[in-house]
Formats: C-alpha cells, structure tokens, sequence
C-alpha cells in the first residue's frame, strides 16, 4: 500500500501494540519512533536531522513529535538507543513541552544528553541509567537491554515485551569482532530472544545495500599512522564530535609521532571532556594543549582535532576553508583527514570544502583515497546473519533513506521472512502488533519541524520555498507613492535590487514602462494599493523573465499618499 493512499488510523482497540515512526524512515537522521499501548507511549531515540542545501536559514530538523503533542502526559519513557545526534539531538526540544519524561539510556548516552539539557536551562530532567543485561519495567513496557557495537562506545538494542507481542529494535549497531573497545555486539543475547519468538524486528538499515561485513575499527589505525608519518607539517583531522572510538584513535597515532593534541570545535570539547571524565577516552598525560597555545609549538608537532566533517557552513573547518578561523590559518602543505563518510544529502558541501582545502594548498585525505574511516552501522552480510539467528515473525527497517528500507527488506525475504510481513514504511506510517501479527492500519502527519535559531516549528516549507528564491534568484523592491484621489503618481517607481543585478540602472528600461502601467491604471479607476501591487508584480515580472531568464523575489510596496 503507498504511504499516500493510506487514512487516519482507527482509533486503538484494548490489547493492541501500535508504532509509529515520527522521523528515520526516509532520511538517515531526526530518528523517533513511538510504541503505544494501553494508552500509554514508549519513546525510542529523539535525534536531529541536519538541514541540506534547499533548507536556507534551519539549523536543525526534528522528528514530527507534534503529532503527540496532547499526549505528552502519556509517555512513560524515551529509551536512548546511544549518544549520537541523529538519536539524541532533539531531547531538550521535546523536554521544554514535558521536561519530566524520563530518560533512558547507557552511562555515556545519558551524560552526552546532560550536558544538552544543561545548555537549554531545562530544570528537573529524570533520568533512568542502565546496561547491557538489565531489564526494567516502565508502564505495560518489559524492556530488556542488550549490547551492541558501534561507531560510539555504550550503544544498546532494546527488546520490548507486552501482552501484545515482542519488538526488537536494534538501534544502530555493526558487528565487528574486534572492537576498539572490546565490547562485542551480543549476538547470543539476539539468538535467546529470538527463541522467544520476536513478532517484528526493527532493524538498522543504513549499510543494508553494501554488500558484506563491515571494515573493522582496527584496520584505520595503520592507514593514520602513515598520514602522520608522511606529514612535515600540521595535521587536522575532523570527525563527528562524539566519534570517541576515531578521537582516540587519532590520539594514538598522535602520541606515537611525538605531536600534541588540541580540539577544536565547542560540541568536539564538550564530548570528548565527558568521555574522558567517564573512562571512555585515554588521554596520556601532556597530550592536550589549549587552542590559544597553538603558535608555542612548530607545525609538525600538532595535530587538531576538529568539527566539520560533514562540510557543516559554521563548523571548524569549513571557517578553516574559508579562512575566516580566528586561530587556525591553513598553509600550504597542511594535512586534512576527513576521518567520517558521507551523511546522504551532504555531499556538495563537504565537496565545497574539500575544494577550500585544497585551493589553500592543504593534502586532503579522506575516505575516496585512503582507509581513513569505517561505518559504525552492519552490511549486508551482518544483517542476514542476524535474520538467521532471530527468526522474526516480521520485520520494519528502520534507520535509513527509502532505498536502504526497501534493500534491507529485501535481505528479509531473502532469509525467509514472508513478502507480505516485510514492512516497509516511511515517517507516519502507524503499524499495529496485536497476538503476534504485524500490519498497516494507516498514516499520520510526522513532517519536518524546522530549527531557525531559538525559533521552533515556525518556518513552513512556503517561507523556505521564498529563500530558496532570495537565495538563488535574488531579490528586487519596487516603491511607489501615489494619490489615489487625483490618479496621480507622486514619486516612483524606485526599483532596487539584491543578489540579482550589480547596479539598479539596469531597471532604467523597465521603469517608464512601470510609470505607464501605473498612470493607466489610476486612470482607469484602480483604487486600491493590493491591485496596483499586482500590477507592478506582473510587469516587472515579466521584463525581468524575457530578459534575463529569471525569476527573483519580487516585492512591489505602493503607499497611498
């Protein structure tokens, strides 16, 4: 059935489990989704989706939570799956309409997000720490945690038991059986609970379409060692601000050539602080120095740390770029590391800043031309292996662009998982759990919620739409004072005109024609400012279209004297 075909979802009966996904099925970010039984909600992951290209002025996106606003009262729980901002990042926006909804989540998750709450002022968070093994109750929620591997130490999957089923959700794991850290993801845990019986299985989709095993975290440490080797200058490497697994890797390889450390970036300070007061990040002693002690020390004896991997416009490093840093100025020769991959949807301005780089002169290594990153998230051969060894009744990727749903699906009925109880659904999508059996009982809205500095969920896709425009056709105003009594024009029309065309004379053609149109108009017994607006709106229009094969923001003001 299309997402657009379907209707409101039924009321919900006594006994049944619904879920709905409020953001992550369709877009790798912004991941939510919302378990409701017995008139109570379960939260899993509050995260953040970052703006691209044709989101001019957003500086985040959240999940479509609107759709419970009235029900906030409801909500027992919000499981954090890990520390990731596409998991996390938009918690203190859901607790400023409910700042008591407990949080729960691993050490590090937890810690991450209490230093989110402390920058939003939010008074009287609950949190609920727990690991690996432990099993907790939470409403008509038994929920069971199990260890997963990630790009992020302290990740968990979260089995959730009820009268109406069993649910499985991964969060965002890998399998790598040699993890940095040691801690492996728990497969035999997978396997129990799959004896059990597991009614829908949700599954990280984000790898589903590369086919084999992921690339394990230790196969990057040679391929650092031979960037810092080679380089007689300084070494800035950027990573995602809570990569603790890269930063400590990058540490290493810092030590053993004999540089010092300094981070950049507030989020990379900020992280990387409580992942060293937690244990999860070894620093050797008179490794860090301080930003503004940067010149004390000779370019080959520093390696930077830094934000802005994802081409983020006020990272770090895209201000590195554009020389616009107020420490950091690149030099020729400099080496750049873009330790991370691609989020979908960022490429061009990752690219812009590759470009930046290496106009400046900086050697830029990254993922196209050495092994200087590893994804955090299974391949396809990871994600058959746990189908095998679970053996669920159903099955709803999650975590994913729409072809990563439809491949991981596909590996689905691949291993036997019936077609008709592979679900793949996009945001709002409402599915329903009741005596084991999975379906599709409709769709509800859970679109963008726009982030515009400390303003939330005012800006609609009509106001993007206007500077989308702004940005790439410009702008052009029109003035004109007249006197509708004596049909007269009194001053104007003044044209002016920004990111269109250098000089205002270039209007001096259009603008009798204007006056014409206006006078004419007047005389014809047009009384009222809204139409003689229009008018302008439509002759300016026009001229500029045949002239220059454009089409900006057009502003007309006529003031009645």
């Amino acid at each position: 059935m299309a997402a657009s075909s379907l209707h409101t979802p039924p009321k919900l009966r006594s006994g049944v489990l619904r879920i709905i996904a409020l953001g992550g099925l369709g877009d790798v970010g912004r991941n939510m989704a919302v378990l409701e039984l017995d008139d109570k909600l379960l939260l899993i992951d509050c995260g953040v989706l970052f703006p691209e290209d044709d989101h001019p002025g957003v500086d985040l996106i959240l999940p479509g939570f609107e759709a419970i606003a009235d029900r906030l009262d409801d909500v027992v729980g919000l499981i954090l799956t890990h520390g990731h901002e596409d998991h996390i990042g938009a918690v203190p926006y859901l607790l400023r309409q409910r700042n008591d909804i407990p949080l729960i989540g691993s050490r590090l998750t937890l810690a991450l997000v209490n230093e989110k709450i402390r920058e939003h002022r939010i008074k009287d968070a609950v949190r609920r720490q727990v690991e690996d093994n432990d099993r907790v109750t939470v409403g008509p929620f038994d929920l069971a945690f199990i260890a997963v591997n990630h790009s992020i130490p302290d990740a968990l999957a979260v089995v959730v038991r009820t009268s109406a089923g069993t649910i499985l959700h991964t969060g965002d794991f890998k399998m790598d059986q040699l993890p940095l850290d040691g801690r492996l993801t728990d497969l035999r845990a997978f396997a129990r609970v799959g004896e059990e019986g597991v009614d829908l299985f949700l599954v990280d989709s984000t790898n589903a379409e590369v086919p084999g095993f992921t690339t394990p975290e230790k196969d990057i440490a040679p391929a650092l060692e031979r960037v810092f080797a080679r380089s007689t200058q300084r070494v800035i490497v950027a990573c995602f601000a809570s990569h603790v697994h890269r930063v400590q890797q990058v540490l290493d390889a810092a030590v053993a050539d004999g540089r010092k450390v300094v981070y950049v970036g507030r989020s990379m300070l900020r992280n990387m602080g409580v992942a060293r007061d937690l244990g999860y990040l070894h620093i050797p002693a008179n490794t860090l120095i301080e930003l503004r002690d940067i010149d004390n020390y000779k370019p080959e004896e520093v390696v930077i740390i830094s934000t802005g991997s994802q081409g983020e416009p006020l990272s770090a490093l895209s201000r590195m770029a554009n020389r616009e840093h107020p420490v950091i100025q690149l030099k020729s020769g400099d080496t750049v590391v873009l330790a991370s991959s691609l989020i979908p949807g960022n490429e061009n301005a990752v690219y812009r800043v590759i470009n930046g780089l290496a106009r400046l002169g900086a050697h830029v290594v990254h993922k196209g031309n050495a092994m200087v990153h590893v994804s955090g998230h299974a391949s396809a051969g990871e994600l058959l292996y746990c189908y095998n060894i679970v053996k669920p009744k159903h099955v709803m990727p999650v975590h994913g662009e729409v072809r990563h749903l439809i491949a991981n699906g596909d590996l689905a009925r691949a291993t036997g998982v019936d077609a008709d109880k592979v679900i793949v659904a996009e945001d709002g999508v409402v599915v329903d759990l009741h005596r084991g059996r999975a379906e599709v009982v409709g769709k509800v809205d859970a679109g963008y919620i726009f982030v515009d500095g400390t303003t939330v969920g005012d800006i609609s896709e009509a106001s993007l739409k206007d500077r989308r425009i702004l940005g790439e056709e410009g702008f052009i105003s029109v003035i004109a004072v007249v006197d509708i009594r004596s049909q007269r024009i009194i001053s104007g029309p003044d044209v002016h005109a920004r990111g269109f065309v250098e000089d205002d004379s270039a209007f001096d053609t259009i603008r009798p024609q204007l006056t014409t149109a206006l006078e004419t108009a007047l005389a014809d017994g047009v009384d009222d400012s809204y139409g003689l607006q229009q008018l302008i709106r439509r002759q300016l229009g026009k001229w500029v279209s045949d002239t220059y094969r454009r089409r900006p923001m057009i502003v007309p003001v006529v003031v009645e004297a």
